[in-house]
């Protein structure tokens, strides 16, 4: 079911509506609550911990999807072509409560959220998960790993990193510019000035975040990607892949529990599809409630939402199809972004540079 409160905010954030400022008090709230933990731990008032190997947190400073998952995907699978063991450390969702636990490729995404689950599923690297990232790096370094990357980790500065890579959506930037709840930023755009590194998901070449900050890291880069379909999987077991384009000039019933479903249903549309949109807050659970419709349409969705449906053959049919995606990235983009991990890892002395380079 639609979410009016996330409607609203949606409206606010990126669509202008002015009924926002009664929030503004509240940014101003959070905006100083942010500056004083920052500072806090800059004066080591609040104490920040490393793990005894590099740590590469891939974030960004809105809520909601930006890409960092598929970013995350195909980094670790990088990585770990040059040898390293990947470990992934992520907060997890709604269930990631109690010590640290090792995320299975079939761990139900209810107990470890469906991100963490997605990229355990991948099989590029080893996943833990805990509310305390610190608890999860650490066990990952227990079993091994070379390197650590922290999924949407930028503000949880107790965990000491080596590499910080903020990821922003080129399509709606940074919306109305405010901190939360007024805007969808946890911290002001000046933070990008201080990352190591700036991944452009979609929207138009990058001269300026919608006019909030110039688009340039701290002596980094600036890397563009977007998301682009490779094929649609059954969602039951036993069919038979099957190319997009084979939906192309049908209608079809479109799921998105995403940060940002409409990049999704603009996907579909690219395709020659007509999506009729199912919007529903990011890490939406889905039954057999939201996979139902009273017609024959085909139902596509996105693969963050399949692994949400454990068992699928109890609320699914032939009608259900997943749509799998990869990021594409610039010339060389991906390769920038590998070379300023390696050469940390090789300055931090944790391998032997020999198997890095």
């Amino acid at each position: 079911m639609p979410d009016p409160t996330y409607d609203w905010l949606q409206r606010v954030w990126y669509g202008g509506a002015r009924s926002g400022v009664v929030l503004m008090p509240l940014s101003w709230l959070f905006r100083l609550a942010v500056s004083l933990r920052r500072a806090l731990y800059g004066m080591a008032v609040l104490p920040s911990y490393a793990v005894g190997k590099p740590v590469v947190v891939v974030g960004n400073i809105s809520v909601g999807g930006t890409g960092k998952t598929p970013l995350t995907i195909a980094l670790a699978a990088r990585l770990a072509a040059r040898g390293l063991r990947v470990g992934v450390a992520s907060r997890g969702y709604a269930g990631a409560g109690g010590p640290p636990r090792i995320v299975r490729a079939d761990s139900d995404a209810r107990d470890v959220g469906d991100e963490p689950l997605l990229i355990a599923q991948s099989g590029h690297a080893v996943v833990a998960v805990s509310a305390d990232r610190v608890a999860a790096a650490r066990l990952l370094v227990e079993q091994g790993c070379d390197v650590i990357l922290a999924d949407d980790g930028l503000q949880h500065l107790r965990l000491r990193r080596d590499v910080e890579i903020a990821v922003v959506d080129g399509e709606r930037s940074l919306g109305n510019g405010r901190l939360l709840p007024a805007g969808p930023l946890r911290e002001h755009a000046r933070r990008l000035r201080t990352v190591d590194a700036i991944v452009v998901n979609g929207g138009p070449p990058p001269t300026a975040i919608a006019g909030h900050e110039p688009m340039a890291a701290g002596g980094g880069s600036v890397v563009r990607m977007s998301l682009e379909a490779t094929e649609t999987l059954p969602l039951v077991p036993g069919g038979v892949a099957r190319p997009l384009e084979n939906f192309a000039g049908q209608r079809v019933h479109a799921l998105a529990a995403i940060g940002n479903p409409q990049r999704f249903f603009a996907l579909l549309r690219r395709h020659g599809i007509e999506p009729v949109e199912h919007p529903l807050p990011d890490h939406a659970p889905l039954d057999a409630t939201a996979l139902r419709f009273d017609d024959d349409l085909p139902v596509l969705m996105t693969e963050k939402d399949a692994v949400k449906c454990r068992r699928a053959s109890a609320i699914a049919d032939r009608r259900h199809w997943v749509v799998r995606v990869a990021p594409v990235f610039e010339s060389g983009g991906l390769e920038r972004l590998e070379r300023l991990v390696l050469d940390r890892i090789a300055g931090a002395g944790a391998a032997d540079p020999a198997q890095v380079r």
